[in-house]
């Protein structure tokens, strides 16, 4: 099986890191102390990166022979874009703005799928969290069958502060939830439109909810009350594809 692309060594992950390379996250070996891995400290949070302190067996098993020297860089198979750049797409295209933004999806499958979907449906771009969330691996690209190469993905520090801001933009924003105020199919979502799908499980954070103009629901008839995300993700894509015409 592929694993996901790292970058090893403290020189090389700190041009990584200034280069402005794409990097999901960082992670050093606990209780080291030297020079050039507090540069990589410093610079990683000038760039608001995540990182991770991990013993040194955990570094060994990702870096195999790899001479890891205490830091190993997770870095994306596609560099990300801002949530400006997927604005401007929509524009370019002449087209409202149709955005997916994911509250922690950590299943790289759930997010490949939905990336293939979103795709499908004409969506311009996926709006991600930087933590507690999949990034773009190896095994995404592989659910997403092809998907990864069209889709614009925007990995943003709060998703909350990001709807706030996409409201602002005149984008409405609709939530999915189990306890939302009307079925999806008896609300209007046509226009500037940004779905908000929760993470497995949790659903979304109280704070990206109450952030939503409005929160829709799917019927649920049988024993199970949720749906997988993908799965949940994909019937409210088309509906909003079926509105939009």
């Amino acid at each position: 099986m592929k694993q996901q692309a790292f970058i090893a060594g403290r020189n090389p992950v700190l041009e990584a890191i200034k280069s402005k390379r794409a990097i999901d996250k960082i992670v050093i070996l606990k209780g080291i102390h030297n020079s050039t891995i507090d540069d990589i400290k410093e610079h990683a949070n000038q760039r608001g990166l995540v990182v991770q302190y991990v013993p040194k067996n955990k570094l060994d098993s990702i870096a195999q022979n790899c001479n890891h020297q205490g830091v190993i860089a997770f870095v994306a198979m596609h560099n990300y874009y801002s949530v400006d750049d997927i604005l401007d797409y929509a524009k370019a295209k002449e087209e409202d703005p149709f955005i997916v933004v994911l509250d922690e999806i950590a299943d790289p499958h759930n997010l490949g799928a939905i990336m293939r979907t979103a795709e499908c449906v004409g969506a311009h771009g996926i709006i991600i969290p930087k933590r507690r969330s999949v990034g773009l691996t190896a095994t995404v690209a592989k659910t997403a069958s092809g998907a990864m190469e069209y889709v614009k993905v925007s990995k943003v520090t709060n998703i909350a502060d990001t709807i706030k801001y996409l409201k602002e933009k005149g984008i409405w924003v609709y939530g999915a939830d189990m306890d939302g105020e009307d079925y999806y199919y008896n609300t209007n979502m046509k226009g500037p439109i940004a779905l908000v799908i929760g993470s497995e499980g949790k659903g979304m954070k109280r704070l990206v909810k109450e952030s939503c103009d409005l929160i829709v629901k799917i019927p649920m008839k049988g024993k199970v009350t949720s749906l997988n995300a993908s799965v949940a993700a994909g019937i409210l894509l088309y509906e909003i594809r079926k509105q939009r015409g």
